[in-house]
């Protein structure tokens, strides 16, 4: 808006909201799905279908209400912040006990224990009684994965629901010295949830443990650049190479083309004028950085955790040698997938989690991954987190470097004409290649200025949080990352969801009697390029004639009536654009009775507009004056579904009401 005025700060302001926005919404996503399967498949169930409905709509207002350009924006006083905050967290609290609750009926535990449970919250531990977990897979694909949950002894067994021992790795825990990390590997259908049993070693089979080899600190400034020493971290699809003069990582080889990249990662920080007398300032909303970023640390110390399934980089960043406390942090985990188990996303992640704070006053922190890739400094965002953008480097008069940073929803990549280095974010950052072979991403800020506006209205952005963002680097041919990263983009939005029971008195049911009462005994499964992007009971109480709705409401005839749980609201969206990949990027063509047979016989399908609103035969659509069609205006109606089967276009997302019989 001025000539330092870039509203490109925005992008990471407030990186706690924005995280804790991007997990309610994973969470609604898993907590919807689960209920409708729940309804449809219990109908006489003991839970009550209207409090349920209640609970899931205290998270479906908070996900929507911090969705104001002004609130996952980072842009609000602090007391709005918190208020965002705190619905957030209450409707979470909300869906995680309707999911406990689901699980306690329907694995019919009345008299045997309690669930309770705990998503992402790496301070819950498991009690020392019989005790199990149940993991919901949110995807409508087959997921094989991990799942970390604290315990406290190093030599604990996991099964199945089947008494068979399951592969899991048990290691020191990098936040707290008095749990440890037990990493289960979890292979669970589509909208499906499995159980495990996690105990104290019997004798009988034991978890891996992880063993720890912890390095001396080095000083990265005096670093003996002749004679290099290389820490190799191997799995099936990459070797990581580590630099044991400066701890830092050196390069990745992709093991299946044999092709290395040198790449080397760094955190760095901008300094920022906090005074309007001494020129431009930072603020929630503007980025104005007073020169090139500036590296933070001089010493590096590495811890590595090695185990049969994975292997975890700890690497600690100090502001010298003799520092006490690190300032930064990266966590960076490979895995090892046994036969049998299909670990193809598993294995070609590496999945980097940073610890990043507080920071001083005035400081951006931004974590700058530098390569040999010759990428001209041409780097690719998803902007509206739905299609890929081209953000070539540009030069200006002033603030080059504020102006060449973008939104990055959840992918940025770069790459050379054979290979590509892409990034997958669990929450939105500002990102930039400020380099040839660079890319960047802004972790946190915290900033203070004196410029009244911002003073009046508390917009100051004093963030004195730490914060714990999370990044998985894939690197390949773009033909393979391709395929990858769509996929992995999602398993890394909607990672299952984990509640922790305890069992106790009577004897729990047999294997079998739990297998009869599990979800995973119908999953619902879309191929791989397509995603089901909402499986849910909106419970609304009105007309499928949306004009008839008006007219209703016009008229004052619309009462508040009982929820609708026959309503079963379904959105099917195609993952790739035209021309993305030659298999992947064509159209699909669904069968929506078997597809959701697991659910019920399904007897009318009617398509709707993307909102749910209009019946797409009633829709009058712009039509678009182009090359292939020269005249413009509007067109009626469009490709309806016609005995339940549905063809779903590249980047298209269709919408349904669906209803069952029964009903």
């Amino acid at each position: 808006t001025e000539p330092f005025q870039t509203w490109t700060g925005f992008y990471t302001s407030r990186s706690t909201l924005k995280g804790i926005a991007r997990r309610a919404s994973s969470l609604l996503y898993a907590g919807e799905s689960f209920f409708t399967q729940y309804v449809r498949k219990h109908p006489a169930s003991s839970i009550c279908k209207c409090r349920a409905l209640k609970q899931l709509q205290s998270l479906r207002w908070a996900v929507s209400e911090v969705q104001h350009h002004d609130g996952i924006t980072g842009t609000e006083s602090p007391k709005v912040k918190d208020m965002y905050v705190n619905n957030l967290m209450y409707g979470m609290f909300n869906v995680k006990k309707l999911m406990a609750s689901i699980i306690f009926d329907m694995i019919n535990a009345k008299k045997n224990g309690e669930v309770y449970s705990s998503i992402y919250n790496k301070d819950s531990g498991i009690p020392d009684v019989d005790q199990y977990v149940v993991v919901y897979n949110p995807l409508s694909w087959n997921v094989t994965t991990f799942v970390k949950v604290s315990v406290s002894h190093l030599a604990m067994s996991v099964y199945d629901e089947l008494g068979h021992s399951v592969p899991a790795q048990v290691q020191s825990s990098a936040e707290s010295h008095s749990t440890y990390d037990l990493n289960i590997l979890v292979e669970i259908s589509g909208l499906s949830y499995r159980k495990y049993n996690v105990k104290p070693l019997n004798g009988k089979q034991s978890a891996f443990i992880g063993r720890s080899v912890k390095y001396k600190r080095k000083d990265v400034t005096r670093a003996d650049q002749h004679s290099r020493q290389l820490l190799p971290v191997v799995n099936n699809c990459y070797q990581v190479l580590f630099d044991q003069n400066t701890n830092l990582m050196h390069s990745i080889t992709e093991r299946e083309t044999n092709q290395t990249v040198q790449l080397t990662q760094e955190f760095l920080e901008y300094h920022v004028n906090g005074d309007v007398m001494k020129g431009p300032i930072s603020d929630n909303y503007l980025f104005a950085p007073n020169a090139s970023a500036i590296p933070v640390s001089k010493a590096v110390g590495l811890e590595v955790v090695s185990g049969n399934l994975m292997t975890e980089i700890r690497q600690y960043f100090y502001s010298n040698v003799t520092s006490q406390d690190y300032i930064y942090a990266v966590y960076t985990r490979m895995y090892t997938v046994p036969e049998g188990y299909d670990g193809k996303l598993l294995c070609h992640r590496i999945e980097q989690e940073y610890s990043v704070g507080p920071l001083e006053l005035n400081r951006e922190a931004v974590l700058r991954t530098s390569t040999n890739l010759n990428t001209g400094q041409l780097l690719y965002t998803d902007s509206n987190g739905y299609q890929i953008q081209k953000r070539p480097f540009k030069a200006y008069v002033n603030n080059t470097v504020a102006r060449n940073y973008y939104p990055m929803v959840q992918t940025a990549y770069i790459e050379d004409d054979t290979t590509r280095l892409m990034l997958l974010a669990e929450r939105a950052h500002g990102v930039s290649s400020q380099g040839n072979g660079q890319v960047e991403v802004m972790l946190h800020r915290r900033l203070w200025n004196n410029l009244q506006w911002d003073l009046n209205y508390n917009l100051t952005l004093n963030d004195s949080s730490v914060v714990r963002p999370v990044i998985w680097l894939i690197l390949g041919a773009k033909a393979v990352t391709n395929i990858l990263y769509r996929t992995s983009g999602l398993a890394l939005e909607h990672r299952p969801v984990v509640m922790f029971g305890a069992l106790s008195g009577d004897k729990p049911k047999l294997p079998g009697q739990l297998q009869q009462n599990s979800v995973h005994s119908s999953p619902v499964t879309v191929p791989l390029n397509l995603h089901l992007q909402t499986l849910s009971i909106p419970g609304w109480k009105y007309s499928s004639i949306h004009a008839e709705q008006v007219r209703s409401i016009r008229r004052g005839k619309q009462k508040q009536g009982d929820a609708d749980f026959t309503r079963v609201l379904l959105r099917i969206r195609h993952l790739y654009e035209v021309g993305e990949d030659p298999v992947l990027s064509r159209p699909v063509t669904v069968n929506l009775k078997s597809l959701l047979k697991g659910l019920g016989s399904v007897m009318v399908v009617e398509e709707r507009s993307l909102t749910g609103t209009w019946d797409v035969n009633t829709l009058k659509r712009w039509k678009w004056k182009t090359a292939q069609y020269p005249s413009k205006g509007f067109s009626n109606g469009t490709d309806t579904s016609e005995n339940c089967i549905v063809t779903v276009h590249p980047k298209e997302i269709r919408t349904f009401f669906v209803y069952f019989q029964g009903q």
